[in-house]
């Protein structure tokens, strides 16, 4: 479905934490990510405003005319080393994707976490998602072998890092 106008890319607030909790939980499932071991359960799903509030933490929405079609952002990797940031939480609904709306998001909050002083990026996925990886390819993010820090995402499985100190914000 075209996209007649572009949605804009501004930071969450707490009116946006209800649209944003129900995209996650509509999304997940899409993609088998719905039981235990998935970020749909994590406790910040229903406050992200809050949640991304904290220190080096960023998150950003997609809003079309007050609807938020979805977000994504970055925080310090949970067990981390305090130079990895990971990539958390970015989904859309059907009609926000295959636009470039994703790349747009997470190159934004790729830069932020460069700004933050990080080093690294890391994040998870799971196969199935697979025009997600297309885009983590795109960015410059590496497959990993095996997870790093404590994210409680056990059900994820795939893992891919970005250098953050040799990365581009501008597209190749």
């Amino acid at each position: 479905m075209p996209m007649h106008r572009l949605p804009q890319l501004r930071p969450i607030a707490p009116s946006d934490d209800p649209q944003m909790a129900a995209i996650i939980r509509a999304v997940m499932p899409e993609f088998g990510a719905g039981g235990p071991g998935f970020a749909i359960h994590d406790p910040e799903v229903d406050f992200m405003s809050r949640a991304y509030a904290a220190p080096r933490c960023h998150y950003l929405v997609l809003d079309l005319d007050g609807r938020v079609l979805g977000g994504g952002g970055v925080a310090p990797l949970e067990g981390g080393d305090g130079e990895t940031a990971e990539l958390r939480k970015m989904y859309f609904l059907p009609e926000a994707r295959g636009h470039g709306l994703g790349e747009l998001v997470a190159r934004a909050v790729l830069d932020k976490a460069r700004e933050f002083g990080f080093r690294r990026c890391y994040l998870e996925t799971l196969t199935g998602m697979d025009a997600a990886q297309r885009l983590y390819a795109r960015l410059g993010f590496v497959r990993r072998k095996s997870a790093l820090g404590n994210t409680g995402h056990g059900g994820c499985d795939r893992w891919y890092e970005l250098d953050l100190a040799t990365w581009s914000t501008t597209k190749p």
